[in-house]
C-alpha cells in the first residue's frame, strides 16, 4: 500500500475541516438563507477610517439662570459661558437670595419649578433644598479642584467662590483702623454703622447665624449693635454705598465690595478682624426639575473650570479653585480665620434665626 506522507496528510484534513467550517460560519439566523451558501471574505478595515468616538450631548437650548449675584457680574458669567456654548440662550433671575429661594420655593409648591440651575450665597440655603429633594446631584469633573469641605458630598452642590463678611470703614473719616468686630458696639461707632438685612440677604443670614454661634458674640452681640443704633439696610450692595458714600463710617460687609469699591476710588478700607470672620461659598447646584440638564451641567462645569474662576477673580473674587490667585486686597481661603458653624444646624435654626432677628433689630 502507498503510504502518504504525513505532511500531505494533515493537510488534506485541514482543508476538509476548514471546508465544514466555512460553511458553518456561512450559516445565517435567517430562515431563507441556505445552509451551505459560501461566507464572504472578511473584509479588512481601512487604515485612514477613525474609530467611532462616544457621541456628547449637543449643548444648545434655553438655560434659566437663578442667582444672587450682582446684575454686572452675572452678565459677566453669562457672557463668558455663551462665548464657549453659543447656541444656549441664558434667561437670568436676579434678586437677594432670600427672594430667589421664595420664588424658587413658591414655583415647587405649584409643580412648575422654572430654574435650571441655581447660584445663591450660602451652603445652609441649598442644603435645606436638598433636603426637600429640589436638587440633582452632578459629580462635575472640574469639582475635583475644589476642597471637600467646601461641597456637598452627594455632588447636589459646590461652592464656586471664597466671600468672607469683613468690618469696613469709611476711610476719609475713620483714621485709626479697628480690628475687632467690638468697635460696632463701641461709642465711637454709635449711630455711625450700617449692616445688611438676614431678612433680604443670604451672606447675612449666614453671618447672623454664625454670630450667634460664637461664645464671644451670641445674641448679646445684636443687642449690643442694636443699642449702639446699628442700621440694617436691604443688602450689601445698599451697605457698601452708604458707607462710601459717607452716611455711615462703619459696615459689616462682603469682603470683595469694599474691594472693588477701593480700587474704583471709593474711600474705603476692609479689615479682618482678630476674632475671624464668617464665610461663605456662594454654592452652584442643578434643579431636578431642570429642563435643560446638558446646558446645566455644562454651565457648572464652566464655574467650576480654571477659564470660570479667572474670571471670578478678574471681578473681584477670591476663587475657591486651587492654583487660581485672589485678586488684590483679599487674602485666599488659607489666610483667614473663619468663624463657622454645623451647617445642618444653621439649616435647621435659619427661619427662627431671621424672626428672632427681626423681632429685635427690624429691617427690610
Amino acid at each position: 500500500m502507498n503510504r502518504i506522507p504525513l505532511r500531505k496528510w494533515t493537510l488534506s484534513l485541514f482543508a476538509a475541516v476548514s471546508v465544514m467550517g466555512l460553511a458553518a460560519c456561512g450559516t445565517s439566523t435567517s430562515s431563507t438563507q441556505q445552509a451551505a451558501t459560501p461566507a464572504p471574505a472578511p473584509t479588512a478595515p481601512a487604515a485612514s477610517t477613525p474609530a467611532p468616538e462616544a457621541s456628547t450631548p449637543k449643548v444648545e437650548g434655553t438655560l434659566s439662570f437663578y442667582t444672587s449675584q450682582p446684575d454686572a457680574d452675572a452678565a459677566a458669567l453669562i457672557e463668558g459661558f455663551t462665548k464657549q456654548y453659543p447656541q444656549v440662550k441664558v434667561e437670568l433671575f436676579r434678586s437677594g437670595t432670600e427672594e430667589v429661594v421664595s420664588r424658587l420655593q413658591a414655583e415647587a409648591q405649584a409643580g412648575q419649578v422654572k430654574a435650571d440651575v441655581l447660584l445663591v450665597a450660602d451652603a445652609p440655603t441649598f442644603a435645606s433644598l436638598k433636603k426637600q429633594d429640589l436638587l440633582m446631584p452632578y459629580a462635575s469633573p472640574e469639582a475635583e479642584q475644589i476642597p471637600a469641605e467646601l461641597k456637598d458630598a452627594d455632588g447636589t452642590y459646590t461652592g464656586t467662590k471664597v466671600m468672607a463678611t469683613v468690618l469696613a470703614v469709611n476711610s476719609s473719616k475713620v483714621k485709626a483702623l479697628p480690628d475687632s468686630w467690638k468697635v460696632l458696639t463701641a461709642p465711637e461707632a454709635t449711630g455711625k454703622a450700617v449692616m445688611p438685612s438676614p431678612l433680604y440677604s443670604g451672606a447675612a443670614a449666614y453671618n447672623l447665624g454664625v454670630f450667634t454661634r460664637q461664645s464671644e458674640f451670641g445674641w448679646e452681640y445684636f443687642e449690643g449693635l442694636k443699642a449702639n443704633q446699628m442700621t440694617v439696610s436691604k443688602g450689601n450692595g445698599a451697605v457698601l454705598k452708604s458707607l462710601a458714600g459717607g452716611e455711615k463710617e462703619y459696615a459689616m460687609v462682603v469682603d470683595y465690595m469694599v474691594a472693588r469699591a477701593k480700587q474704583e476710588g471709593s474711600p474705603v478700607e476692609l479689615v479682618y478682624p482678630s476674632e475671624g470672620v464668617p464665610v461663605i461659598t456662594e454654592p452652584i447646584g442643578i434643579l431636578k426639575a431642570a429642563k435643560n440638564q446638558d446646558a446645566a451641567k455644562a454651565f457648572v462645569d464652566y464655574v467650576l473650570s480654571e477659564e470660570g474662576q479667572k474670571l471670578a477673580a478678574g471681578l473681584g473674587y477670591t476663587p475657591i479653585r486651587k492654583g487660581v490667585a485672589a485678586p488684590e486686597g483679599l487674602k485666599a481661603l488659607e489666610e483667614i480665620k473663619v468663624l463657622s458653624a454645623s451647617i445642618d444646624e444653621l439649616e435647621a435654626s435659619r427661619e427662627a434665626d431671621k424672626k428672632k432677628f427681626g423681632e429685635m433689630m427690624g429691617g427690610n
